[in-house]
């Protein structure tokens, strides 16, 4: 017998106090960095995007990997990356917390647009309203205490 699983992941990390230090012009080669730390994690990633404030990660976590400690191997990895190649200056750490939400195979294809145009999104919309809007369209109580 085989195991069969699809365990599409959709999360979001900001940087320490939710600053906007990462620059454009480095963003997608942390992207391209965090692209690996998933694969090594043997887990697949589907798009990684974000803005200034924020990281949007998608992926298909492998059975065997525990969420929290993939999102803590890709934050250490990816702060260690950041400071060795001076990447953001700004960049101090990842906020301790996270999002983590949990989509079925059908919504891939709406996951993959959303986080594609973060860009336009944040046009329009904070991270704050975003991420106010993600934790309450996945049902999760919000802890009023880490908003402004």
């Amino acid at each position: 017998m085989s195991t069969y699983t699809q365990i599409l992941c959709h999360l979001v990390a900001a940087p320490k106090d939710r600053q906007p230090v990462l620059s454009d012009t480095r963003r997608s080669d942390l992207y391209k960095y965090i692209d690996g730390v998933i694969k090594n994690n043997h887990s697949r990633p589907v798009w990684i995007n974000g803005a200034r404030d924020h990281v949007h990660l998608l992926l298909s976590l492998h059975p065997t990997i525990a969420l929290a400690e993939l999102l803590k191997d890709v934050k250490v990895a990816s702060s260690l990356w950041i400071k060795e190649k001076s990447a953001f200056p700004s960049f101090v750490g990842w906020q301790e917390g996270y999002g983590a939400f949990t989509h079925s195979l059908r919504e891939e294809p709406e996951l993959i647009a959303y986080v594609k145009g973060q860009e336009e999104h944040h046009r329009k919309t904070t991270f704050l309203e975003e991420y106010r809007k993600l934790l309450l369209d996945a049902g999760i109580k919000i802890d009023e205490r880490y908003y402004p």
